[in-house]
């Protein structure tokens, strides 16, 4: 894919994300939002994988965690959902470490508990972006 193409997607998936959020409002768990957001990007034809397992490896060995990533999108973008008050700084490298170890160039950070999801949430771009085609 070029950069192009995966900030469209981005753009897709936010859309989504938004008619979920006008749908439903905020108050909900991240699992509801998470499960509507699912059906709704099924239902636009994308490919989606839910719960996909962060593998870890340290030292020349896998390690065996319980690190789970929201949701997988056309197998290039990262979703990381939540429903909380403020976004904090661990979330944000939450979801860039996702993107770091799974080798995917773009995330986005959905918080579901606000009044305008555009303006809380917040795409990320690694290395794996950069080395992309224009």
């Amino acid at each position: 894919m070029t950069k192009k193409e995966i900030t469209q997607l981005s753009y897709e998936i936010t859309g989504c994300a938004i008619k979920v959020h006008k749908e439903l409002g905020p108050g909900l768990l991240e699992s509801v939002y998470q499960k509507c957001l699912k059906h709704e990007l099924l239902k636009n034809g994308y490919k989606v994988q839910q719960h996909v397992s962060v593998p870890v490896s340290y030292d020349s060995i896998s390690i065996e965690t319980d690190l789970r990533l929201d949701l997988l999108v056309n197998d290039f973008i990262v979703v990381e959902l939540k429903t909380v008050e403020y976004i904090l700084p661990v979330h944000e490298a939450q979801l860039l470490t996702y993107m770091k170890l799974l080798e995917k160039p773009q995330g986005l950070l959905i918080n579901f508990y606000t009044d305008n999801i555009t303006k809380s949430m917040k795409p990320f771009v690694n290395e794996y972006f950069k080395h992309l085609p224009d």
